[in-house]
């Protein structure tokens, strides 16, 4: 009813009633034509009764009352039915410069934000240094993890990693199970990666979250971080994934150096990768 308010005729193509009009907003007989659906029906949806409805229907209703795509999924949520894929809203779509900022304040620990593909968006500088983050290399972190031999001779625990990295994956596919850029991204890694295809084939699922990672680094040696994976709410075609070091061989000292003047030259010209 709050929303149906906030509608005036005109915004719905409707003639304005003026003065006969004893509540602002739309009428549910109105909302009711525009969707295309019986006025009774509509009455009862508002009053939560126990109706069949289909994601078309509830898709009208949407168009009708003009609600944002969080309040469209709202409202499949309140129908008892699976919401669709989260969408950006138009007034957080410039929120890149605020989130180059916030992973820029990770330093110098490395940060960085991929898409819903996992394509690397953007990446501070201790990724670069710690990770093998650079121009030229995979821009898919899913590619890189299978594909690129610096990340793979850096993470020591590859092998124990790789599994819950592909469920991960296959999770973020099931969001959005028709989207050809999913099977884009599996079809290329498949032919590049036989350990990758083994995986894929096992099915296995798993929310992202946090993982421990042991990483051998040319000049500081071993490090220890816990990798977390952190969902934008206003950009959801976004993530966040923030390495925090852990205590093990003062992994944060290091990670110190290589940020400073001193470390950045040391790591020039690494002895191996």
């Amino acid at each position: 009813m709050s929303r149906r308010a906030r509608v005036t005729p005109g915004e719905a193509g409707l003639p304005d009633g003026g003065a006969r009009r004893r509540t602002p907003g739309l009428r549910r007989e109105e909302v009711a034509v525009l969707a295309g659906v019986g006025v009774s029906w509509y009455q009862w949806l508002e009053q939560g009764r126990d109706i069949t409805v289909s994601p078309q229907v509830l898709d009208s209703v949407a168009r009708v009352l003009r609600l944002t795509a969080i309040e469209r999924r709202h409202l499949y949520v309140l129908a008892g039915l699976n919401p669709p894929a989260p969408q950006v809203h138009p007034a957080a779509a410039d929120m890149c410069d605020g989130l180059r900022r916030m992973i820029d304040a990770w330093m110098p620990y490395p940060a960085h934000i991929m898409d819903c593909y996992w394509n690397t968006v953007m990446f501070n500088d201790a990724a670069g240094a710690v990770l093998g983050m650079r121009a030229g290399s995979p821009r898919n972190c899913l590619i890189t993890f299978f594909t690129d031999p610096i990340y793979r001779a850096r993470n020591k625990q590859w092998e124990k990693i790789a599994p819950l990295v592909v469920a991960q994956f296959r999770a973020a596919c099931s969001e959005c199970p028709d989207d050809e850029g999913f099977q884009a991204v599996v079809e290329e890694v498949m032919a590049s990666s036989e350990e990758f295809a083994v995986l894929w084939n096992q099915r296995d699922i798993a929310p992202a979250g946090q993982v421990r990672k042991e990483l051998q680094h040319p000049v500081v040696g071993t490090l220890y971080v816990e990798s977390t994976h952190l969902r934008v709410p206003a950009r959801p075609d976004l993530a966040i994934v923030l390495q925090t070091p852990l205590p093990e061989t003062d992994t944060a000292a290091k990670l110190e150096w290589l940020a400073s003047p001193e470390g950045r030259r040391g790591s020039l010209y690494p002895l191996a990768v």
